[in-house]
């Protein structure tokens, strides 16, 4: 298989990150089908494991399947972090220079794992999954779902029908070059977008929970949404801030100048004293926070340069160089 990467620091081809938490029942299935998905891919391979804080005895099945097979890794959290914290684990732990990501409770099917890496062979940095077929609950699953997709493909201008399915695949160097919190494992895609990465999505088997229950709920929405404003805002501003709330300090001043020119208009051509025309208060609110705006975008510049430059952190991502050390 062709991969774009350094081979230095790397130690497989594959690495599969299967978070897990109290998902006893499904973990040796996981581990059987992705061996045999992985039998017929050309590539050498591990199986990243991270249990986020099971009190099942999941992680003395992983234990003792990576006795057995050293290409199964664990890595065990001391309490429960959340998916996305356990996503990011697998990942900061795997040698590999193909991430495949997927849900411990066998709902995706690992036998679409060569279909995925076959179509990165294609020059694709990051290939999603697409749930096509959905087996969930329509109303409390499903309907969120598309509408999720929707707004998120929308404010982020990365057009994917399926965000929530974790089967996954990406180029390491784009991962590795995202920090990730809350709930935005879902939203790797848009960050490897604002990176260059080429983003495609294919349709992938989905199958109903056998075994097991289920840790999403609706309470899972909101979660998104504000991640959701934070995406928008780093896709956007993360570098520029000052453009942000110097735009909303204008549109706010000038709210607030039209207001006071009404104002004025109302007292000498209708004879409205000031005292008694409330849009004087709105002018004054508008005007005011519109200034209050424009520092913000001034603290948060600071703030900005601060953040870079302290920790030295870049903001861009090179791909490639050529004749430099």
């Amino acid at each position: 298989m062709a991969y774009l990467l350094d081979t230095s620091s790397r130690t497989c081809d594959v690495s599969v990150v299967v978070p897990f938490f109290n998902e006893v029942e499904n973990l040796g299935q996981a581990y059987d089908e992705v061996t045999a998905a992985m039998k017929g891919v050309d590539a050498t391979y591990e199986i990243v494991f991270v249990d986020d804080g099971s009190t099942d005895g999941s992680s003395k099945l992983i234990e003792e399947l990576a006795k057995a097979d050293e290409r199964v890794k664990l890595v065990q959290f001391s309490r429960n972090f959340g998916q996305t914290a356990a996503m990011s684990a697998g990942f900061h732990y795997a040698g590999g220079r193909i991430y495949v990501a997927m849900d411990a409770d066998n709902q995706n099917d690992p036998a679409d794992i060569p279909a995925l890496l076959k179509k990165m062979d294609e020059g694709y940095d990051v290939v999603s999954g697409w749930r096509k077929d959905r087996k969930d609950k329509l109303i409390t699953r499903r309907i969120p779902s598309m509408i999720a997709n929707k707004l998120i493909s929308v404010l982020t201008g990365v057009k994917l029908k399926d965000y929530g399915c974790s089967l996954k695949a990406y180029r390491a160097e784009y991962v590795d070059a995202i920090d990730l919190y809350g709930e935005m494992h879902r939203f790797i895609p848009a960050f490897a977008h604002m990176a260059g990465a080429n983003v495609v999505e294919m349709p992938v088997n989905h199958r109903p929970r056998m075994r097991g229950t289920s840790k999403y709920g609706l309470v899972r929405i909101f979660k998104v949404l504000i991640d959701l404003m934070t995406v928008k805002f780093l896709s956007g501003y993360a570098t520029k801030p000052g453009y942000l709330f110097g735009g909303l300090g204008a549109g706010l001043c000038g709210a607030g100048f039209f207001c006071g020119v009404i104002v004025l208009i109302q007292k000498f051509f209708f004879d409205v004293w000031v005292h008694r025309n409330p849009l004087i208060m709105l002018a004054v609110f508008l005007f005011t926070l519109g200034v209050q705006c424009f520092l913000m975008g001034l603290i948060a510049e600071l703030l900005t340069r601060t953040y870079h430059e302290s920790q030295q952190k870049r903001i861009y991502l090179v791909k490639r160089t050529i004749n430099t050390e």
